[in-house]
């Protein structure tokens, strides 16, 4: 889970509402990695801003970046192993680098582009269902 604080929970909800709740429309303008934090800046993709200063920035622990990573599978691929000792071939997860490594070595652009979209339909999703588990208590 990544950690929200109720302050950007609520820029985050203010910005779904704005998107008539179509988080399609909901882009990563810009991104910064740095050794603890990926910083994104939001904003509709029918509504460009002129500068950062007017997008929604998110900051993203890295160990929540690197879990994301991992449960997509973005810094793994489907293959074959051999057994060292029993001469057998079995499927298998074969993993290229640790995710942050991965995210920052081996992956090409459109990779990364694809795990930033993937911490942000997480970040959306755990805002939804968060919202929607809190409508039920009573």
């Amino acid at each position: 889970m990544i950690k929200i604080s109720q302050k950007l929970k609520s820029q985050l909800w203010w910005l779904i509402i704005s998107v008539d709740y179509d988080y399609s429309r909901i882009t990563v303008a810009e991104h910064e990695l740095t050794d603890e934090v990926l910083t994104l800046w939001l904003e509709d993709k029918q509504d460009y801003k002129n500068s950062i200063d007017e997008c929604l920035q998110v900051d993203i622990r890295i160990r929540d970046m690197a879990r994301i990573i991992k449960a997509e599978n973005l810094n793994s691929y489907e293959g074959t192993k051999l057994h060292p000792t029993k001469n057998f071939a079995y499927k298998a997860r074969i993993e290229i680098n640790t995710p942050v490594q991965w995210y920052k070595d081996d992956a090409s652009v459109l990779e990364q582009q694809w795990a930033r979209e993937a911490i942000l339909k997480t970040l959306l999703t755990q805002l939804v269902e968060a919202g929607a588990a809190s409508d039920y208590d009573y």
